[in-house]
């Protein structure tokens, strides 16, 4: 089980978005309010973000406690963009903690993080057979994570949408194996997430301070903006606009 969070909406430092809330993610690694699988998440941290002059995302990835890397911290301080993806990683039993394991997952434009865990991988990988995405290591990475998000960027590189391409991820894994599918991606200026087994919250910021969407695994605050997603639920957004669709209504092919 994990923590994740997603943004997008006017520049902010990765402390912002990280750090400097109540309940952050920082504070979700060892205090997390909604956690129903596991209490700390203490196996490893990453954040992707984009930055105007990088055609991909940057990206930050550590095997060890978010709160162990000071350094991250005072770094974090500095590091602006308009849209990051990052997770707090507490590591699914039988699967490994070293770096290559921590999320969020990169490749080509896309951005990528699993909150859950797979029941039966081994039926996952059959599922999932063939889908060898050409330049992704992340998609061979010894994690139950790694075949979902093969297929979502084998999905990307089709044409299928940011959410339809999670939607569908979703339904074909839970068809082969029952597991918690909580997925997020970005593609610098969308996000979309899904609820699938686990808690998931959208806030949306006002238009009049620049608009922005933050969707999280638990709020960042106790402010009453933010609301819970529905189970089985597909969200997507930009920074002014945000849609909610039942998982099982989409055919993942838009």
């Amino acid at each position: 089980m994990c923590r994740h969070m997603a943004y997008t909406g006017p520049d902010a430092t990765l402390a912002d978005l990280l750090h400097n809330h109540p309940n952050s993610l920082y504070a979700q690694s060892y205090a997390p309010r909604e956690q129903r699988h596991g209490t700390v998440n203490a196996d490893g941290f990453g954040v992707g973000w984009y930055a105007p002059d990088h055609a991909e995302p940057l990206r930050y990835r550590r095997a060890m406690p978010i709160w162990a890397d000071s350094s991250f911290h005072d770094a974090a301080r500095s590091i602006r963009s308009s849209c990051a993806v990052a997770a707090v990683r507490d590591a699914t039993p039988g699967f490994g903690t070293d770096e290559s394991c921590a999320q969020p997952f990169r490749g080509d434009t896309w951005l990528f993080s699993h909150n859950g865990a797979v029941k039966d991988d081994e039926a996952l990988l059959a599922r999932f057979a063939g889908q060898h995405p050409t330049g992704a290591l992340d998609a061979r990475t010894p994690v139950d994570s790694a075949p979902l998000f093969a297929r979502a960027l084998c999905l990307w590189r089709e044409g299928t949408g940011l959410g339809d391409a999670l939607a569908a991820v979703v339904r074909d894994a839970l068809s082969c194996s029952p597991g918690r599918y909580n997925l997020l991606a970005s593609d610098g200026r969308y996000l979309a997430g899904t609820a699938a087994g686990d808690t998931l919250y959208v806030r949306r910021y006002p238009d009049a301070a620049g608009g922005g969407v933050c969707l999280a695994s638990e709020p960042l605050d106790s402010g009453p903006e933010w609301w819970p997603v529905p189970d089985n639920s597909l969200v997507t957004a930009d920074r002014w606009e945000v849609t909610v669709t039942p998982i099982d209504t989409l055919d993942g092919t838009t």
